[in-house]
């Protein structure tokens, strides 16, 4: 999976795809879906369905259905995408160094089924507690709403 262009910022290997070959993928996901979490494309901002959502809840990997990020941790960024300060656990995600379209970016895939989420962004002054923003795709997400959520 490394290529000159991408290089896995972490010392562990993920699980291959979860046991799925490409054509279960194809199969599982909607052509969208398997655009994004399968050959990391990004949806353009401010489409997805979770960019503004304040749901209370928690958002798992729309593949496999692994908790990684919830709404403690989201936050209005206003760039049109879900953003996050930090995942739900570090063990949750991987981190890839992301050298194409021209860019230095970390993406963030789901260390579960290594589906593509989105890039991590740190230092932009957010004032969040950890100085980063997961820019996450919504398409790559699935909202599971608190039990007690009383915002709709």
């Amino acid at each position: 999976m490394s290529t000159p262009e991408k290089s896995d910022l972490t010392n562990t290997a993920a699980t291959p795809a979860a046991g799925r070959s490409d054509d279960d993928w194809r199969r599982e996901l909607t052509p969208e879906e398997y655009h994004v979490l399968r050959q990391a494309g990004t949806e353009r901002p401010y489409t997805g369905e979770y960019w503004d959502t304040h749901t209370a809840g928690a958002y798992n990997c729309r593949a496999c259905g692994t908790e990684l990020f919830t709404s403690k941790e989201k936050f209005d960024s206003h760039c049109g995408w879900p953003s996050f300060w930090a995942p739900l656990a570090e063990e949750r995600v991987r981190y890839i160094h992301d050298r194409t379209l021209g860019m230095e970016r970390i993406e963030v895939r789901c260390a579960n089924c290594d589906s593509h989420l989105g890039h991590v962004f740190e230092g932009e002054g957010y004032g969040t507690p950890t100085d980063q923003r997961y820019c996450i795709n919504s398409i790559s997400l699935k909202l599971v709403p608190a039990a007690d959520d009383t915002q709709a």
